[in-house]
């Protein structure tokens, strides 16, 4: 079922109407909050009807997509198939929907005149690279590591950042991919760490590393849409901003418990307090220099912050990651996964 684009007389980021897909999902509604907010003019597009979206139909439909398009300036494409979709679709599934689908709103765009789009990626599309061998420090991962997909996910996010660098260098498509790490509420997918910690001390140990606020990644999804013009096409790595350095790698690795210790002394007591640990190891880290530098991106939601909140017995997420809550990514019950 397709419902008619709105029409609004507010201009919006780039003084005409933005379109978000995957509306109804994490990142996709708390844009659409956002600008709403904001009094933008907003079109959300998605599979799944939800307040947040206007328009049901599939990224990979042309006529949906060149329908809602029209008037839009600024694309912020968050819809694909997650992670937590790989043991319940099939590959083709997600070439349809991460590969096609991107393709489709890519040339559509262009031909659509649209100034800016922003691609959301992940910081999965890395895969092995995450993972050191025994013995060898963390990884230190940068927009420099070359990805190397440990999955289909992984492989066709990979993919739809080629295709947008294609876009912007054969249709001049102004093209910014952010390689996003976890910010979704839903429980870890690991049954041993699942067992082993409690899910608030999981997230909160994740923003040394590999964890992000929702809120901060809206600012960046904004930033990269207002520079996209200036930019033609780049890739960042959109994560909390991490205390550790390069030195700090081989350490990580051995015994992360005591370079945390030593970064915030007052980490040993709080996580005591509440029956915590940190992990024993720490294997990766993704680091945020280049879109702090080139964006101006300034996430507020880091470790220094958690703490401080924890100490005061206050809930560490942002406002809006608590509105938007968790969505969950099946129809029926999957392991850890809330159901829609």
């Amino acid at each position: 079922m397709i419902r008619a684009c709105p029409s609004r007389t507010v201009s919006a980021v780039a003084n005409g109407r933005v379109l978000v897909t995957g509306s109804s999902g994490h990142l996709g509604e708390a844009l659409v909050r956002v600008l709403t907010e904001r009094g933008e003019d907003v079109v959300g597009l998605d599979v799944l009807p939800s307040a947040h979206t206007t328009v049901v139909g599939d990224v990979a439909d042309r006529d949906v997509v060149r329908a809602c398009l029209a008037g839009v300036s600024t694309v912020l494409h968050t819809a694909t198939l997650h992670k937590p979709h790989v043991g319940t679709h099939g590959r083709q599934a997600f070439v349809d929907t991460n590969v096609s689908g991107t393709l489709a709103l890519l040339e559509e765009s262009a031909a659509a005149g649209v100034r800016r789009f922003v691609f959301t990626s992940t910081t999965s599309t890395f895969g092995r690279a995450l993972t050191p061998r025994s013995g060898e420090p963390a990884a230190w991962i940068t927009e420099d590591v070359v990805p190397v997909p440990r999955n289909v996910y992984g492989v066709t996010k990979t993919a739809a950042e080629n295709l947008c660098e294609l876009a912007h260098r054969d249709l001049g498509l102004p093209v910014v991919v952010l390689r996003t790490s976890r910010f979704f509420p839903e429980a870890d997918d690991r049954d041993e760490v699942r067992a082993a910690y409690a899910d608030a001390n999981v997230k909160a140990t994740e923003y040394l590393y590999r964890r992000v606020d929702l809120a901060d990644v809206v600012d960046a999804h904004l930033l990269a849409a207002e520079r996209a013009p200036a930019l033609g096409f780049d890739r960042f790595v959109v994560s909390a901003t991490t205390p550790f350095t390069y030195t700090d790698l081989p350490e990580l690795h051995r015994n992360a418990p005591a370079v945390v210790a030593r970064l915030f002394p007052d980490q040993p007591a709080e996580y005591a307090r509440r029956g915590w640990r940190v992990f024993d190891a720490i294997d990766r880290v993704y680091v945020n220099t280049r879109a702090r530098e080139v964006l101006g991106w300034r996430p507020r939601y880091d470790f220094r912050h958690v703490l401080d909140l924890l100490a005061a017995d206050r809930d560490f997420r942002s406002p809006l990651a608590r509105a938007v809550g968790a969505k969950g990514y099946h129809a029926t019950s999957t392991g850890p996964y809330t159901v829609r």
